[in-house]
């Protein structure tokens, strides 16, 4: 009898131990089961860019198309939310700019696609902002457009330039067409503004498609206004270029042809038709060059929705506008703004109850032209500007920009569903990254019944 209850003793001993092993491995590691977390929809290549005192940009692609929004905060409780577009657009290049943070903070990140959250192997990505500067009155536009090897125009590219050591990003409009200031380019450490010197500053362009190809290319900032058009799949060399005569209007012909009606096409005997069913922000595009020191921003959206309008300057200045019966808005900053790069961010609050904000850059320069002025290459349909900077696992990435973290995102433990009824999920709705006391409950009591059993098997095995 004692042989034969000695052997099942000893396989049950060794099943605990086993199960107990098996139970700590599991749970440290319980991203690796995330159930539905496709690699097709892992954040790939996140990268930070645009830094400033309160704001930077993220970005990232993806194998398939996804709606993403980023979870952020001062610690890894992160608990904000910003979504990528107003309507959960899916897209497989991400761009996402986070505006409003306070200068010389860290703050720590996750991002959410397809309602999967993802993180740095178990801990939140990192970034801190940078001291706060005056307004540089120093304005250096650069422009261009990303085609396909047959000329096709390529929308929705993230567009990254590097320029000692710090990166500037923004994204194609559908016609392929980008705008970015150098005025805006700071220090790596960002404790100052870059010293720009166009006939020798060096830019290095990269883009990626939505398809996952890549165009590349060098040019000095004196010929980068426009940049020659990058084609997907060549690293190209305008090095050798002659300066860019820019500071002229673009020239536009608005002759009609000899077949045109003079009639007009408007048709204003029916009804106003319903205000957006989102916000908008149709005054200013992308890079434009506003020659009123006081310009009127305006748009649509849902009646009676609040918007809370500010604009980032040497002085910021802020407001708020409510959508009329009409469903048009307008606001007008109550100062004049200085010359130079400002951006204005609009936020609200949407019929799910997010929080949505909507960023766009443009220049003040004084002169006698209409109060909104689109540069040769305007941006008509970009909602955030973008990223580039790669945050590292156990330090803050201090913007060396141009590199990509060595760490392959890791979906957390359970998917976060994207916030439907609040702009800002609670910290509880917030997956963590991982908790060390399950883990020791769980091997305390596995070992309360390792003791259990041996002092059992020892019972078993005595002489009556």
């Amino acid at each position: 009898m004692i042989r034969k209850n000695k052997i099942p003793t000893i396989l049950g001993i060794i099943l605990l131990f086993g199960g107990v092993f098996a139970g700590v491995f599991l749970l440290r590691n319980n991203q690796i089961f995330k159930i539905g977390a496709s690699p097709t929809i892992t954040p790939q290549n996140v990268r930070l860019s645009n830094f400033s005192d309160s704001s930077v940009t993220i970005s990232w692609i993806t194998d398939d198309k996804t709606a993403s929004f980023v979870s952020y905060g001062v610690n890894e409780n992160v608990g904000d939310v910003i979504s990528e577009t107003e309507d959960d657009q899916k897209f497989s290049t991400h761009s996402i700019t986070i505006t409003g943070l306070n200068p010389e903070t860290n703050y720590y990140f996750k991002i959410n696609s397809d309602g999967t959250t993802f993180d740095n192997n178990g801990i939140p990505w990192q970034f801190a902002t940078g001291k706060t500067l005056p307004m540089n009155q120093t304005t250096i536009p650069i422009s261009g457009s990303i085609i396909t090897a047959s000329g096709e125009a390529v929308g929705r590219a993230v567009v990254y330039i590097t320029v000692s050591g710090y990166t500037l990003s923004t994204v194609t409009s559908e016609s392929g067409t980008f705008v970015l200031q150098l005025g805006s380019v700071r220090t790596p450490d960002l404790a100052g503004y870059a010293q720009i010197v166009p006939a020798k500053t060096l830019l290095e362009v990269s883009a990626t498609t939505q398809d996952g190809e890549v165009a590349t290319a060098k040019i000095f900032a004196q010929s980068a206004n426009p940049i020659p058009a990058l084609v997907v799949g060549r690293d190209q060399d305008f090095r050798s270029l002659e300066p860019s005569l820019d500071g002229d209007n673009p020239n536009a012909d608005l002759n009609l042809p000899k077949t045109a009606s003079t009639e007009s096409k408007f048709n204003i005997s029916g009804k106003k038709t319903e205000g957006s069913k989102t916000v908008t922000l149709e005054s200013v595009s992308e890079g434009e060059i506003v020659s009123s020191d006081k310009p009127e921003f305006f748009g649509d959206g849902p009646a009676g929705t609040k918007i809370n309008i500010s604009v980032h300057s040497e002085t910021p200045v802020s407001g708020t506008s409510t959508v009329s019966s009409t469903g048009s808005w307008s606001w007008s900053p109550p100062s004049n703004l200085s010359p130079g790069t400002h951006s204005v961010t609009i936020s609200w609050i949407d019929t799910s109850g997010i929080k949505r904000t909507l960023t766009r850059n443009f220049i003040v320069q004084a002169g006698e032209l209409p109060a909104f002025v689109a540069t040769p290459s305007a941006i008509t349909q970009i909602s955030t500007p973008t990223p580039t900077a790669t945050p590292a696992r156990t330090s803050t990435p201090r913007p060396t920009n141009s590199a990509t973290p060595t760490a392959t995102p890791i979906a957390s433990k359970s998917p976060t569903p994207k916030p439907t009824k609040t702009p800002t999920p609670t910290t509880a709705s917030l997956p963590q990254s991982g908790s060390l006391t399950p883990t020791i409950l769980l091997f305390m009591m596995g070992l309360a019944v390792i003791m259990f059993s041996f002092s059992t098997w020892n019972v078993s095995n005595r002489k009556p």
